[in-house]
């Protein structure tokens, strides 16, 4: 028997990118799944939308808004799937989009992550993310975000991990490594996660014939006050808890400066204390954060050896803000709302 795959979908204010989201999942060709929407207590009548127009989903109302991270943890424990896929609301997946990343799970049991093409939704002949790059100041981005498509290259290649957005898991996996940090509420929480799947040995594997078609920011904008905190604060979290040493002790020189760089970007040119506020705010509850790090360091089974293979090479402060040039544009254009 194939195995089940449990499809979970945080939803928060988000009844007009559902009504896009749930058709074409209730319409995938693998033939063994179910649905859990998790509703972060909408106003907007997302759950009476779920209850009313899709009714074999399964949903779950929280009383209060959890995040992507608490949303989507509460997804997993209310599903019993072999296979758990996590998808943004303001998002839509081919037909075979299921079928295809449960094939590259299937393919091999060291994989423990399965990452999709992501491509933008109003502007499908670009990439939104192909998984997680990060670099050896752990700085983390969308693989390929901002390329044009290229629909014929179909070779399934290893990357360090998948966008939330549209990935495959595998439960086996969570249970050892644990779920979405809550802590980190949204943004960064799955680059927490690949470090410490991959901290463990697991691997994940990129499948371009995964076609996504995402609304990039649709929750929360691109450039906007809540995400700039999130991301500060998180990135602070992340390379605490996660970076081996003795390379931790080595590179931190070069990840302050880079760090620290790109905050003048943020509070001169954007005018945003923002992302500086984010990271004082992390550092709040450092110990905490310390205690975490213990944990997860002293479980880890892989050396630096192994590690630094997945690392994407260092590059200059300027090419990382070409990196981004392309969300500007996303930023700028209106969001998509009521789409057939």
């Amino acid at each position: 028997m194939l195995p089940k795959a449990s499809i979970v979908i945080v939803n928060w204010n988000g009844r007009q990118f559902l009504e896009t989201c749930l058709p074409s999942v209730l319409d995938q060709t693998y033939p063994n799944y179910d649905v859990v929407v998790v509703d972060n207590a909408s106003a907007d009548g997302s759950a009476e939308l779920v209850l009313r127009r899709f009714p074999s989903v399964c949903l779950v109302v929280n009383e209060r808004n959890l995040g992507f991270a608490g949303g989507t943890n509460t997804g997993i424990r209310a599903t019993s799937g072999e296979y758990v896929a996590t998808l943004n609301n303001d998002a839509r997946v081919a037909p075979n989009w299921l079928a295809e990343v449960v094939g590259a799970m299937n393919s091999d049991d060291a994989i423990g992550m399965v990452a999709s093409k992501m491509l933008f939704y109003d502007r499908p002949h670009l990439i939104n993310s192909t998984g997680i790059s990060i670099d050896r100041a752990a700085i983390a981005w969308d693989r390929l975000g901002g390329h044009a498509d290229d629909p014929s290259d179909e070779r399934r290649v290893e990357v360090f991990g998948p966008s939330a957005g549209a990935a495959l898991y595998r439960r086996k996996m969570l249970d050892e490594i644990g779920l979405f940090d809550e802590d980190f509420f949204m943004y960064l929480e799955d680059v927490d996660l690949a470090w410490r799947a991959r901290l463990r040995g697991w691997k994940c594997i990129y499948v371009p014939t995964a076609r996504v078609f995402h609304v990039h920011s649709g929750s929360a904008l691109e450039g906007s006050a809540f995400k700039n905190y999130h991301l500060g604060r998180n990135k602070v979290w992340t390379t605490i808890k996660n970076y081996p040493a003795p390379q931790f002790y080595y590179f931190l020189p070069l990840v302050l400066f880079y760090d620290l760089a790109s905050l003048p970007y943020s509070v001169f040119v954007r005018g945003q204390l923002s992302s500086l506020s984010g990271r004082v705010a992390a550092f709040r509850q450092l110990l905490a954060v310390l205690a975490k790090r213990r944990r997860i360091q002293s479980s880890k089974t892989v050396d630096w050896s192994e590690f630094s293979r997945l690392l994407h090479p260092l590059e200059s402060p300027f090419a990382l803000l070409k990196r981004y040039q392309h969300l500007k544009d996303v930023a700028a254009a209106p969001v998509p709302r009521r789409t057939s």
